[in-house]
């Protein structure tokens, strides 16, 4: 077994989660990432769409932006933004919405808009984009981003996308609404919301994760299933395929020809 990080064993459990078949919608970053490494793996039929309209994506290398021209260039058609949200997204076509973000909390609430108080904010972020319109409506959502007490947060500042609400029952007895969030991963383990409560519950630890780092990188009393399982390593293949995505992404975005790929990760 290769040697591998902590970003790539996250990147690795993340790609492992959408399975041959599904529709995602795909935000950019650390999801993308992970999506078109299950791609390039063992999900080759996942159909990605992107919030610029694009469907059934194969980029090359990973976007920059929802705009990135290899989006639209490798997609099997685009549409417009209104048709993507109103028929795909709200019509009940997706699947599995994939989203990262600057903040979490125990409720599964995503914050993409402003650190600290919201008339006087220490930092503005991007704002939501299309995720709260993806977290409601996506059939339901997985959420990957790294593990620190910055990030994993009691309480996020403000709730640009929803979970499951400040209480954990803002979902309860509201039709026409997808599942919410069903995952969170990290670069140390594996969450998943309590059945009755929805706060987040660690369900897989990653190799060599202790609960203790686990405890020290989160910002509130976080709890763990009574039967924590381990996290499976990325292989060599899978190693191979995302070290390849992202060595000719960086070679892409700083001007250099892009090799071309089969969608099994092999040079065409």
């Amino acid at each position: 077994m290769s040697q591998y990080t902590s970003s790539e064993m996250m990147t690795v459990t993340a790609a492992r989660a959408l399975e041959n078949g599904m529709t995602c919608f795909v935000g950019i970053g650390l999801p993308s990432e992970a999506a078109n490494l299950a791609r390039l793996t063992h999900a080759p039929d996942v159909v990605l769409i992107y919030e610029s309209g694009t469907l059934q994506t194969k980029p090359n290398v990973l976007p920059l932006s929802i705009g990135d021209g290899d989006l639209c260039e490798t997609a099997l058609t685009t549409v417009s933004v209104p048709e993507m949200f109103r028929y795909w997204l709200q019509g009940g076509h997706v699947d599995v919405g994939f989203l990262g973000t600057a903040q979490i909390d125990r409720y599964c609430n995503l914050n993409t808009t402003l650190i600290g108080d919201y008339t006087e904010p220490r930092v503005r972020l991007p704002g939501g984009g299309g995720a709260p319109e993806i977290a409601t409506n996506a059939g339901e959502v997985f959420i990957t981003l790294k593990h620190s007490q910055r990030t994993f947060v009691k309480d996020v500042d403000f709730v640009t996308t929803l979970g499951f609400g400040r209480d954990g029952t803002a979902r309860d007895g509201v039709p026409n609404i997808g599942r919410g969030p069903t995952r969170v991963i990290t670069d140390l383990c594996v969450m998943k919301p309590d059945p009755e409560t929805r706060e987040l519950v660690v369900v897989s630890l990653h190799p060599g994760v202790t609960r203790e780092q686990i405890i020290e990188a989160t910002g509130w009393e976080i709890h763990f299933a009574d039967t924590l399982e381990s996290t499976p390593e990325p292989s060599d293949n899978e190693l191979t395929i995302l070290r390849e995505l992202k060595a000719r992404t960086d070679r892409h975005h700083s001007g250099e020809q892009a090799d071309s790929y089969t969608t099994e990760g092999a040079r065409a």
